[in-house]
């Protein structure tokens, strides 16, 4: 069986409107939300949309996307925030990978892992 990405949550400057995979609704509330907080907060000061999505190994990645005539766009400040988020919450991206994991892959941890 061949796995596919899986969005975790996301947010649109354009419809204002953020998103929340309701399989990820049995996380903390704290953790949703410093999710919607850091998603929203790319949008108000980038513009676009972002959205937090597991690949097939269970890596969170960032993608972002912006409306071709969208001048409002900050391309390098997305590049800029989302190593900001990158660096600021990589605890809470570490622990949302490893909750991935081994909830939804069924990997097992490491000793190494455990750890960390």
């Amino acid at each position: 069986m061949e796995r596919e990405e899986v969005i975790l949550c996301g947010s649109s400057a354009y419809t204002q409107k953020y998103y929340l995979n309701e399989a990820f609704e049995g996380l903390p509330e704290s953790i949703k939300d410093e999710l919607k907080i850091m998603c929203v907060l790319y949008t108000e000061d980038i513009g676009g949309v972002l959205t937090l999505i597991f690949d097939e190994e269970g890596n969170l990645n960032f993608r972002t996307v912006a409306d071709e005539g969208d001048l409002l766009y900050d391309e390098i400040g997305s590049v800029l925030k989302i190593k900001q988020f990158q660096q600021t919450k990589r605890e809470l991206l570490e622990s949302l990978e490893m909750y991935y994991k081994v909830f939804f892959l069924g990997k097992e941890l490491t000793e190494e892992e455990l750890e960390d």
